[in-house]
């Protein structure tokens, strides 16, 4: 399996960070549309508990209007743990081959935080699908090794909540895969952080063109939080009516993070 080498993302004054520190081509804060710049995140991982789960690859990069990227960095850490079976069915990285060729994870959760940080820093909206479950794992791995951690990402673009808000009542699935197929956006290579990342980015931009979401990107920060929080009070109803849940226990709409 070839793994590409991690690509500078903003790294000297010709590409993108000035000599002082500040970005020199993030496109900053407000474009003509939120859409037209759009960062984007993505992690695979040992697997889904978010407090306990450790990074395996990463993925923050920059599209631009068309869906082109413009900046990309990947990372491939050697996790310090076991990778089981079933993650590694997923994405297809092996503990020995993790341990061999990836980083030490410290060093990657600290490069992607500060990734982030530059982004949001210049007022770039930054896509994630399922965002929960990307930013609060890479926050719990930013505590496990003494990393400031992000703590309110924001603006946040998520996909998955703008999709069930906007076409709620549609049947069938709603993984990446099934959602970027509906909406035309391609995706090769499933499960690979940076193609999950790009197709997410050209989701929520296939999503704003759809469904017309011009609003300034924070007040659709907002939005997204109480549409969160209303899908997963819908979802806990559910659950609890079909038996997949107790009555007295609820499912966690906090929204980018938790």
């Amino acid at each position: 399996m070839d793994h590409p080498q991690p690509l500078p993302l903003w790294d000297d004054e010709e590409d993108g960070l000035r000599a002082d520190g500040a970005s020199a081509h993030v496109p900053a804060a407000t474009p003509a549309s939120w859409a037209e710049a759009v960062g984007v995140f993505d992690l695979e991982t040992t697997g889904v508990d978010v407090t306990t789960d450790r990074i395996v690859t990463a993925h923050v990069g920059l599209l631009g209007p068309d869906g082109v990227a413009l900046r990309s960095q990947s990372w491939l850490a050697d996790p310090g743990v076991d990778i089981p079976e079933g993650a590694t069915a997923v994405h297809g990285i092996t503990t020995a081959y993790a341990r061999a060729h990836g980083r030490p994870v410290a060093h990657v959760v600290a490069e992607v935080v500060e990734a982030l940080r530059e982004l949001f820093a210049a007022g770039v909206p930054v896509v994630a699908y399922n965002a929960p479950y990307d930013f609060s794992l890479l926050k719990h791995e930013a505590l496990r090794h003494g990393i400031r951690p992000i703590v309110d990402p924001a603006p946040v673009i998520d996909p998955l909540v703008l999709d069930k808000a906007h076409d709620r009542y549609r049947k069938g699935k709603r993984t990446l895969e099934a959602v970027a197929a509906h909406y035309a956006v391609p995706l090769i290579g499933a499960h690979d952080a940076a193609a999950d990342a790009i197709a997410a980015g050209r989701l929520a931009q296939a999503l704003a063109r759809r469904y017309d979401l011009t609003a300034p990107v924070h007040e659709l920060h907002t939005q997204q939080i109480g549409w969160a929080r209303t899908q997963a009070e819908s979802l806990t109803e559910y659950f609890i009516r079909v038996g997949r849940l107790d009555p007295a226990d609820a499912l966690d709409g906090s929204w980018p993070i938790r």
